[in-house]
């Protein structure tokens, strides 16, 4: 199989989306909606129990997709899991064949199905990720040496649109210190916002995947402006999102906006991250508008 990593290597532009592990063993809606984008998807991020409801393991899930010939990139959490288990994790999954990661803090157990479960935290995303680069020289964060080395291709979050972008920057700069080889950003609905990103931070190299999340509405627009941070619609995808409003034409539009975000931020990344949030059907259409895809 030729890998993200590769492909990013050979620079060619790379497409990742994501799906989501259910609350049970009954994967085949997942598979579903994997083979049906296989042809248009380089690789898929496995969530870890998102908004902390409890779901298979994304590692389990993993394994099964490569069965498949399916890349998946698992996400580890900080939140329930100490040092000695995330690295245990990222050698397991590696074990079974699985080479990208992407570290997150994951979201506190109070918000989710078990509230009553203690968070863990022992690691923040950057000391994950320096444990990852660690393991992949060798040795655990002790210094220990392996039995044998895991290959690996490391990833972190970033927000480009963050209100203080330049504490984001800093931040974005630890992770890349700490060996992150890829940035997985926030949802982009504009140019300028990449760029300003970017010359702040000067990531050096590291594959930035520009976020793209489609706008189903133009609720759904105002939404996120209202409570997402670091997600900023532009006023005038807004008066377009609500031209349509009420209409068929939503979904033509919000395909429309995906693609053409996508051919204006092109130059500027090593691929895109569609977060398509219950639109993966809409996933080839938008890359077909955005000719990324025949």
């Amino acid at each position: 199989m030729t890998t993200v990593a590769d492909k990013i290597i050979a620079r060619e532009f790379v497409i990742t989306s994501e799906l989501t592990p259910p609350k049970g063993i009954d994967l085949s809606d997942l598979f579903a909606k994997a083979r049906a984008l296989k042809g248009y998807v380089d690789a898929f991020n496995l969530t870890e129990s998102p908004r902390a409801r409890m779901a298979i393991a994304p590692s389990a899930v993993a394994r099964l997709l490569l069965e498949r010939g399916i890349e998946p990139t698992v996400q580890i959490t900080a939140r329930d899991r100490n040092r000695i288990a995330i690295q245990a994790d990222i050698l397991g999954a590696a074990a079974m064949g699985v080479r990208n990661f992407v570290f997150m803090a994951g979201d506190p157990p109070q918000n989710g199905d078990h509230p009553e479960a203690k968070p863990v935290f022992d690691l923040n995303s950057n000391q994950m990720l320096s444990a990852g680069h660690q393991l992949a020289q060798g040795r655990d964060m002790s210094g220990n040496p392996l039995r044998g080395t895991p290959n690996l291709f490391l990833g972190a979050t970033a927000n480009p649109g963050a209100t203080d972008l330049q504490a984001e920057a800093v931040n974005t700069r630890r992770k890349i210190d700490a060996g992150a080889q890829f940035l997985q950003t926030q949802a982009i609905y504009e140019r300028a916002t990449l760029e300003r990103f970017l010359d702040a931070v000067k990531p050096d190299g590291v594959a930035i995947l520009a976020g793209i999340i489609p706008l189903k509405s133009a609720k759904m627009a105002s939404w996120l402006n209202a409570n997402v941070p670091g997600i900023r619609v532009p006023d005038a995808l807004l008066e377009e999102m609500h031209s349509v409003a009420g209409t068929d034409g939503e979904i033509a539009k919000g395909i429309d906006i995906a693609a053409r975000t996508i051919r204006d931020i092109q130059k500027l990344c090593a691929g895109v991250h569609v977060m398509a949030l219950g639109w993966e059907a809409h996933i080839p259409a938008i890359l077909q508008a955005s000719s990324l895809r025949d």
